[in-house]
């Protein structure tokens, strides 16, 4: 397993921009709009450490985010994506959001800390019981 980044979600893009990367002195490692889902991620790093990441998710249209709801979750890469969820559910861990693509899940901490598993490499093929379950919760 491998510590990839942490997401929060931000209100002011340009304001958040400014703050992590003129006042702390990040670097933008890589942006991503998405005109269908209607948000922007911005991934940053502090030099030198590109591998300690941390993602902006800007929303386009407008949201309240109380404290508590702006962070958004902790991510890792993991070498099979089918096996550690089958493992975790075995142990009693709900798996939020399925790897229905063979690339993505999500789970919950006990403390209710959405956590995201991302495959490593590319996606695997999808696969039962993985490819039709439903999601469980929030995430």
């Amino acid at each position: 397993m491998k510590y990839l980044h942490t997401m929060v979600r931000v209100s002011d893009l340009d304001a958040s921009l400014d703050f992590y990367r003129n006042k702390l002195g990040m670097k933008e490692v890589t942006r991503r709009d998405n005109d269908k889902g209607r948000f922007t991620l911005v991934f940053l790093a502090a030099p030198g450490d590109e591998d300690a990441q941390i993602e902006l998710t800007y929303n386009w249209d407008p949201e309240e985010y109380g404290e508590g709801r702006n962070f958004g979750h902790l991510a890792y890469r993991v070498e099979n994506i089918y096996q550690l969820c089958e493992q975790l559910q075995q142990q009693g861990v709900t798996i939020n959001r399925p790897p229905r693509d063979g690339r993505m899940a999500f789970i919950r901490s006990p403390d209710n800390i959405s956590i995201e598993l991302l495959q490593a490499g590319d996606p695997l093929p999808q696969q039962e019981p993985w490819a039709s379950m439903e999601n469980t919760g929030t995430w």
